[in-house]
């Protein structure tokens, strides 16, 4: 049973394909919390009493990497719940160990899956970590 009115925090520094996720993610009825960098969102998980239920991290960000991101949300107890879906460009064997290693969720390329493919990855991602029971 999927919960009601997910939220997921997505983690993209291409402004148009934030957006696009934004838009999809919306006509899916999920709510988003959207950040150009890495930075801003650890800045809104330490400041806001509501966390999203996953969060959609790119990879490569223009302030820090999927792996710092990782370290970060590792760090606090809070957060290591929270499913964390890597969508990258690139992943080699080693790349994609270390961050499921942290706890990522999942590890997928953007060119081996359509939008709404990562949105339904999404959602199977919350309702496996039991938060649909908030």
């Amino acid at each position: 049973m999927s919960k009601q009115n997910p939220k997921v925090m997505v983690v993209e520094d291409e402004e148009l394909l934030l957006k696009a996720i934004t838009k999809k993610l919306e006509l899916n009825n999920i709510g988003v919390l959207p950040f150009s960098g890495g930075q801003q969102a650890i800045d809104y998980l330490n400041t806001s009493e509501e966390l999203p239920d996953a969060i959609w991290l790119d990879y490569y960000l223009k302030d820090i990497n999927g792996l710092e991101f990782m370290h970060k949300i590792k760090e606090n107890p809070k957060w290591t719940n929270i499913p964390v879906i890597v969508v990258s460009n690139s992943a080699s064997a080693e790349k994609v160990d270390n961050m499921l290693a942290l706890g990522a969720a999942k590890y997928l390329l953007k060119a081996q899956y359509r939008l709404d493919q990562i949105i339904d990855i999404i959602q199977d991602c919350i309702d496996e970590k039991g938060l649909n029971t908030k």
